[in-house]
C-alpha cells in the first residue's frame, strides 16, 4: 500500500467528538481548496457510522456550497432524519468557520430479495493491463518541467488507466474531442472486507473525472490560466456491492453544458459487467476569453 492511499484511508478514520458529530482534516498539500470526493466521503463515512451495519447505503444527494479549507478541520454534524423497519436517512452538514461547506442526504437500506435487470451493457475496452499509467502518459505529454514534474512525482491513492484521450490531449489535437470518458480505476492494495468502506472510497474516486468529461467536449483543460471549474452537485445510487481494489470500469459522458455550467454522469461497472454504481453531477465551467 503506497502512502497516499494510506493517507486516504486515514483522512476516512474521522474522529468522534460527540454524539453524531465528526470531524475530519484534509491532507497537507499546497491546495486552494478540499478536494470534492474527500468531503463527500467524509460525510457519507460520518453518516454510516450512525447507522446499524445490517443497513447498507443506496444513495446519496450532495451538494457543493463552499470551497473548503484545507488548513482547518471539517465538522460534520450528522442529523438523524428517519429510522425506518427498511430505511434509514441521514443528512449530513459539514462545517467550517461557522458556515456550511457541504451537505449530503443519505438513505440506507437492509437487504431484501426483489425483482432485478439491468439495460446498460458495459462498453467494450482494453483491459486495464493493457494500458499505460495515467502518470506515465501525462508524463509523455508535459514532460517533468514543473510545475508537472512534481505533482505527477507524487503517488497517487488511485490507479487510474484512461481508455479515451486525456482533457490534456484533447487540448493540444482537436480531433480527440468528445463527451465520452472511459477510464479504468482501483485503489492498488488489498483492503479490509468491509462494504461502507468500499462504497466511501468509490464516493472518493468519484469525483476525480467527471468535470473532465465536460472539459474534453471543447477542447479544455486543467492548468490553463483561462479555465475555472467547481463540483456543484453530485448524486450516486449503489446498486450491488462493488470491490475497489479489484479494477471498475467508470464510463461517464457528458449530454449537456450551457451557461456556465455543464452535466456529467456516470456508471461504474465491475470486471465481469455488472453496473454497480450510476453517478450525475453538476459542475460550473468559466472560461475567459475562450
Amino acid at each position: 500500500m503506497n502512502e497516499a492511499l494510506k493517507e486516504v484511508l486515514d483522512l476516512l478514520d474521522l474522529e468522534q467528538i460527540e454524539c453524531d458529530i465528526f470531524r475530519g482534516r484534509s491532507p497537507e498539500e499546497r491546495i486552494q481548496r478540499v478536494f470534492g470526493g474527500q468531503v463527500a466521503a467524509q460525510a457519507l463515512v460520518a453518516a454510516g457510522r450512525t447507522v446499524p451495519s445490517d443497513r447498507t447505503v443506496h444513495s446519496l444527494h450532495a451538494y457543493f456550497i463552499r470551497p473548503g479549507d484545507p488548513a482547518i478541520p471539517i465538522v460534520y454534524n450528522v442529523e438523524r432524519v428517519r429510522d425506518g423497519r427498511s430505511f434509514t436517512t441521514r443528512r449530513v452538514a459539514a462545517i467550517q468557520h461557522g458556515k456550511t461547506i457541504f451537505s449530503l442526504s443519505a438513505s440506507f437500506h437492509i437487504f431484501e430479495e426483489g425483482v432485478s435487470h439491468q439495460a446498460a451493457s458495459m462498453p467494450a475496452v482494453p483491459d486495464p493491463e493493457t494500458l499505460p499509467l495515467f502518470q506515465d502518459r501525462m508524463r509523455d505529454l508535459v514532460g517533468d518541467k514543473e510545475p508537472w514534474g512534481e505533482w505527477l512525482a507524487k503517488p497517487r491513492p488511485v490507479d487510474s488507466r484512461y481508455v479515451t484521450p486525456l482533457t490534456w490531449e484533447a487540448q493540444r489535437d482537436p480531433s480527440l474531442r468528445g463527451s465520452d470518458t472511459r477510464v479504468w480505476f482501483r485503489y492498488d492494495a488489498d483492503l479490509p472486507d468491509d462494504p461502507l468502506l468500499h462504497v466511501v472510497l468509490a464516493a472518493y474516486a468519484s469525483d476525480y473525472t467527471l468535470v473532465d468529461t465536460v472539459l474534453l467536449a471543447h477542447g479544455l483543460a486543467w492548468g490553463a490560466s483561462n479555465v475555472v471549474g467547481a463540483s456543484l452537485d453530485h448524486a450516486m445510487w449503489f446498486h450491488r456491492p462493488l470491490k475497489v481494489d479489484d479494477w471498475v470500469l467508470y464510463a461517464q459522458e457528458s449530454p449537456w453544458s450551457g451557461n456556465a455550467r455543464g452535466l456529467a454522469q456516470g456508471q461504474m461497472f465491475t470486471p465481469t459487467g455488472e453496473l454497480a454504481v450510476s453517478v450525475v453531477q453538476e459542475c460550473m465551467i468559466r472560461v475567459a476569453n475562450p
